[in-house]
Parts: structure tokens; sequence; C-alpha cells
């Protein structure tokens, strides 16, 4: 009874151990990652109807004009920031190569040659000092961990999902410059058009102001009329100017996000009222279609490698198997390093169970949770900011069109009070003054057309990017 009862007792520290590992390995286990449930509305139209697929519909498609096409070509694949953005996917590729690597053994060949010497006084006797000599050749097994708990392979997960997010980030950037060069390329033709316009205004003045200034030499008109005709002259020539210089800075703005460079042998474009972009997705669109984004997708990405993450920390609690070793020649001279009874070889297993770190493994859990905390919190508001932004444009684009219309009603007013105005000049029952004024409403209503018509074909290209764009 009493051997019986020693041997039970020699036992438990076994029985413990063992019990502790299999309790670690459970509370290891990797749980399954689950994408955060967000307090978003389900659509931002008619939700019953609300469809979640949104068909990949490429940029080129979306867009008519050859010129502006071919400025966004170059701009892929001239702009700065696309290809910071593809040098740092291509620095997450090899990154994730690098941590790849690990779950594959190490092995290198391997050559040494040792010389040594043992003194006497070592030895312990009188005799001469030793001299050895020792050759070495063969593959050396470095040190190589077997992912007994999975935690090289959630690294290694890890790793690919931040690739896969710089990718998601590249795409991003990608769209971004696609939309950025078309509200260039459309504020660009706005200026051209209201400069146009001015011109037009400025050379009327220049002629009514020559025809005011021989009335006034005949005597059929005032200084004072000579005044208001020269004054209106002077607004249209710094307005023009002042067009000029508009013009010139949009190109400037668009020749940046080209490359820094203006392309040669454009094809010819379209004029801004003939820009007609069209998205093809109905307005019925389900809030899932944004998930599409590739800046939603990417911040997913980084909250699922935070998760792979925390399972590499948590195993790290457990016991790891190093495996070293060599396998080759060894001779204490170099003739016979080859020869039939030279072989040598090693096999080194070693296993590895933490027991006191001060705390650092506990605090890679505690560091691995709070990263994925934050992962959770920006991927929620990258949704939720993307959520805003399609509002927001749904809301622009159709106060836009109503305003177009009521500006383009305010135009036809303005012009068939200005033919009212010049009978009226011409029958000697209005002032020089009169017509000048509707002469300048005229302008007023031509300039705010032309500007609310490229804020459209902008929210346009701004709402196709919002909505995830299309194949890149």
């Amino acid at each position: 009874m009493t051997y019986r009862l020693n041997t039970q007792v020699q036992r438990l520290p076994v029985v413990l151990a063992c019990s502790a590992l299999v309790a670690l390995v459970a509370c290891s286990s990797p749980a399954p990652y689950q994408r955060p449930i967000t307090d978003m509305p389900k659509g931002w139209r008619d939700t019953s109807s609300a469809s979640a697929a949104l068909e990949a519909i490429p940029w080129n498609s979306l867009y008519a004009d050859e010129r502006l096409k071919a400025l966004i070509r170059t701009a892929l694949a001239r702009n700065h920031d696309v290809r910071m953005a593809l040098a740092r996917m291509e620095e997450a590729r090899a990154l994730w190569g690098v941590q790849r690597a690990d779950q594959v053994p190490n092995i290198a060949l391997g050559a040494s040659h040792t010389n040594s010497r043992i003194p006497p006084l070592v030895q312990g006797s009188n005799a001469a000092a030793i001299h050895t000599h020792r050759y070495d050749v063969g593959l050396n097994l470095l040190s190589f961990e077997l992912d007994l708990w999975g935690r090289i392979a959630s690294l290694t997960e890890a790793a690919k999902l931040g690739y896969q997010a710089t990718e998601e980030d590249r795409r991003t950037v990608r769209m971004g410059l696609v939309s950025d060069v078309a509200n260039a390329y459309f504020a660009w033709l706005e200026s051209e058009e209201r400069q146009r316009l001015s011109t037009q205004t400025e050379r009327g003045r220049a002629e009514a102001l020559a025809l005011i200034r021989r009335k006034r030499d005949l005597g059929a008109a005032s200084d004072y009329d000579m005044a208001i005709a020269q004054s209106a002259w002077q607004t249209a020539r710094s307005d023009l100017i002042a067009l000029q210089r508009q013009t010139e800075q949009s190109k400037n703005a668009l020749t940046l996000l080209v490359g820094g460079r203006w392309p040669h042998d454009l094809p010819a474009g379209l004029t801004l009222n003939l820009q007609n972009p069209a998205l093809p997705w109905g307005d019925n669109l389900s809030s899932e279609v944004l998930l599409q984004r590739p800046d939603v997708m990417a911040a997913e990405k980084r909250l699922q490698a935070a998760h792979a993450n925390i399972q590499a920390a948590r195993v790290a609690f457990l016991p790891r198997l190093q495996l070293t070793g060599l396998a080759g020649t060894a001779s204490p001279g170099l003739s016979n390093l080859f020869s039939g009874n030279s072989n040598n070889w090693n096999f080194v297993p070693s296993l590895q169970q933490p027991i006191f770190d001060g705390g650092r493994t506990s605090s890679g859990v505690d560091l691995a949770l709070a990263r994925e905390n934050q992962a959770v919190v920006v991927y929620e508001k990258t949704l939720q900011q993307a959520f805003r932004e399609v509002a927001d444009l749904l809301v622009a684009r159709d106060t836009l069109k109503q305003q177009l219309d009521a500006q383009r009603d305010v135009l036809k007013s303005q012009v068939e009070r200005r033919r009212l105005v010049n009978l009226r000049l011409q029958q000697g029952n209005a002032s020089q003054l009169e017509w000048l004024d509707a002469e300048r409403e005229v302008w007023i209503a031509e300039q705010s057309v032309v500007q609310i018509n490229r804020q459209m074909l902008v929210t346009t290209a701004q709402l196709f990017k919002a909505l995830g764009g299309g194949d890149l």
C-alpha cells in the first residue's frame, strides 16, 4: 500500500503538467474570425428593393472623352503616389515571403577548420602540448521550429493579410487618382469655357465703349455714359485676366497629376457641356456594396491580420520544439576528408517550455488584443465614413440636377430680358446703363450654368469612386 501511494505521488507532477498543457492547448485554439457588426443603415434609398450586388464597371466605360481617358492612363503609369503605393505593396509582399520561409527548414552548406592547442597545465601532466586539426564539410540544419501549435502559420497568415491590405491600398490610390484626374480635367474645361464666355463679354463691352465714345464725340452721349461703359469694359477685362490665370493653374494641377509632364499627341476631347458620365447602377443599393471598397477591404484585412497575431501570441505559452543538426564528413586532415570512414552527423532536438519571462509573453498577448481593438475601431470608422460619403454624394447629385435645371431657366430669362432691353435701347426707351446691367446678368447666369455643370460631373466621378469604382 505504501509503495502504491508513493508511486501516485511521484506521478502527480506529471499528471498536473499534462493537464496544464491540455488546458493551454484548448485556450490557444484559434477562434474563427468574425466580421464586426456595425450599426449602419441597410441602404440609402428604398431598402426593401435594395440589391447588394454591384457589378464591377471599368472606369474607362464611365467616360466618353478620349482625351480624358488618355490622361488617366498616363497618370496611372507615371503618378508618384501610384508608384509609391506599388513600392509599399512590393515591400509587404517581400515581408510575407520572409515570414513564409520560417515554415520550411533552413539548410546551409558549411565548411570549417578547427586548429587547437591544449597546454600541459590543462592536461595535468608534464607531457607536451597537444595540437589538433579538424576539417568539417557538410549540410547544416539550422535551428528549425516545428510548428506544433500553429504559431508560425498564424504569423505567416498575418503577413499575407498585411500584403493583401497593401494591394487594396494600391487600388484605393489608383481609384482616387482616376477621380482626381477627372475632377482636375473638368475644372480645366470649366475654366476654358468661362474664359471663352468672358472673352465674348469683354469684346462686346469694348465695342460698346467704342460706340459710346463716338456718340459722345457727336454730342449724343454724356461723360457719365462714357464712364459707365468704360467701367463695364474694365471689369470684364479684369474678370478675363483672372480666368486666364485660373485656366493655366488648372492645367498645371492636371499636369502634376499625370506625372509632371504634359502628354503629347493627345486625342481630341469633348467640351464641358458634352460630358455625360452616367453611373450604371440604380439608386436602390444596399450598404453592403461598401464592403467592395478597397479602403474598407484594406481595413478588414488589417483586422484579420491582427486577429491572426493574437493566435500567435497565445501559443507562445506552449512548448517549442526546435531541430538542429548536420550531416557531412570530418577528418583531422584534408587528404582523407572524404574517405569512407569520415562520415559525421548529429541531430539535436530541443524542447523549451517557457516558465518565467517577467510577463513578456502575457504582455505580448495584451499587445495583440489591444491592436485588434484598434483595428476594429478603424474598420468601423472606415465603413461609417464610406456610408456618409455616398449619402452626401447622392444628395449632392440630386440637388445639383435640380439646381442646374433652375439655373438654365434663369439664363433663358436673362437672355430674354437682354433682348427686350436691347429693343428698348434702339427705340430710345432704355439707357445704356440698363443694357449693361442686362448684359452683366446674362454673363453671371452663363458662368453659373458652367460651374454647376462642372460640379455635377465631379459629383458623378466621386460617387463612382465612393461606391467602389470598378475594375482597374
